[in-house]
């Protein structure tokens, strides 16, 4: 979503939540936009910071690396982690970071050379109490192992809490690695409780990590997982897929679509194929005005950034499809960072069932208060969404004078 799109967010959700237009305008203005230019072996690579706001705590956000991002991006991409945070209730605001590169045309030596070089460019705004960075697209725990250790090094002390992300033996948190699909799950759980969904029957779109993930635990949970699909492809049946041995396949072969004991779809066929929960877990923009008439599922499973169109999202909204909204059902991640950050603060490390439990709490309490905020207005489930985290950084900006306001 470009930052053009953003400000049409903002002005269409006003009248919803009640915003003043000196309030469309604090919240569509970043605080700060950070850049630099790397230099790895001669070549130059574009680096960006954009520090959106910081009312409710630190600004918190990935750092991706990708041949495509650009200003723009990045600060669309900070707007959105700053509703995030706020959606999920952390202490925290949003930012995101970036690099144009093609992180794949890299060595490991140089990739070691563009992490450090980041760090450096912009350590004195960054830190455990201002601005703490995590992984995001193309960028991995090695690669916050990399960046921790430069940051210590230009402040001269141990601070793990700068980053999070990191690997275990650095201070990271357990289960980090399945947050995102479990915060998912949890999110999911909710959903079908709360409008009596009997058939618990799943199609995933993507199957990298989130998508794997989410297909293990609600196998494990008793959901009959009917298609999948890759960058190559998808596979169906009906009475549902063995995921375990998919997941061999994929790593055996590198594409599901080699699978021999299902049918072959597209992944256009997945999105509108027979399932009662549908999981877009790879690309944004995938669900359209061109489909959205045609999915059969009852509940959307947002594991993707912006899977859903604007205009899509009406229709599934008029035909009582209930859309779980990206800034909720993936932020698993995020906030399985906000604890690992604690536990950095506290000097403590917890154990997979500590996090697990409070990720549950983290996840149905938010779900919680946004089903309130649906259930008393005539609204979809991502504007209510939207209204609830708004309003949470609306007041808070009243609370620090920054605005004078009162919601009504």
């Amino acid at each position: 979503m470009s930052f053009v799109e953003v400000t049409k967010f903002l002005e269409k959700i006003a009248p919803l939540a009640k915003l003043s237009k000196k309030e469309i305008t604090l919240l569509q203005t970043p605080d700060r936009i950070l850049k630099a230019e790397l230099t790895v072996n001669g070549k130059k690579y574009p680096a960006y910071r954009v520090q959106f706001n910081n009312v409710r705590g630190p600004y918190k956000g990935g750092i991706r690396y990708h041949q495509d991002v650009s200003e723009d991006e990045v600060k669309s991409l900070a707007f959105w982690m700053t509703i995030k945070t706020a959606v999920t209730d952390l202490p925290f605001g949003g930012g995101k970071g970036g690099v144009t590169v093609d992180s794949k045309q890299l060595s490991r030596k140089e990739l070691e050379e563009l992490s450090r070089a980041y760090v450096r460019s912009f350590y004195k705004n960054l830190g455990p109490d201002t601005d703490i960075p995590a992984p995001d697209a193309y960028t991995t725990p090695e690669i916050m192992g990399w960046m921790l250790d430069e940051y210590e090094k230009l402040i001269g002390k141990k601070t793990p809490a700068f980053i999070t992300g990191k690997p275990l033996e650095l201070g990271g948190s357990k289960i980090r690695d399945i947050a995102t699909a479990l915060g998912g799950v949890f999110v999911l759980e909710e959903a079908v409780k709360k409008i009596g969904l009997k058939e618990k029957t799943v199609a995933i779109q993507g199957f990298g990590n989130a998508g794997m993930n989410i297909a293990q635990l609600l196998e494990k949970r008793g959901y009959s997982i009917v298609a999948v699909s890759d960058s190559r492809g998808g596979i169906y049946d009906a009475k549902g897929l063995n995921i375990d041995e998919i997941i061999n396949v994929k790593k055996t072969k590198g594409t599901i679509v080699e699978y021999q004991k299902a049918a072959k779809i597209s992944n256009e066929e997945l999105l509108e194929s027979d399932c009662s929960v549908l999981i877009p877990s790879a690309l944004s923009r995938v669900i359209t005005i061109e489909n959205a008439n045609k999915i059969k599922a009852k509940i959307v499973l947002e594991l993707a950034n912006g899977p859903t169109t604007p205009e899509a999202d009406e229709i599934l909204s008029t035909r009582k499809v209930l859309v779980l909204p990206d800034i909720l059902a993936n932020a698993g991640g995020v906030t399985v960072s906000y604890f690992e950050w604690m536990q950095n603060k506290k000097n403590e490390s917890w154990s997979g069932e500590e996090v697990r439990k409070k990720l549950q709490e983290k996840m149905i309490s938010a779900f919680g208060l946004i089903w309130k905020e649906f259930s008393d207005e005539k609204k979809s489930f991502r504007t209510a969404a939207y209204i609830l985290a708004l309003k949470k950084i609306i007041a808070a900006e009243k609370e620090k004078s920054r605005i004078s306001y009162t919601f009504k």
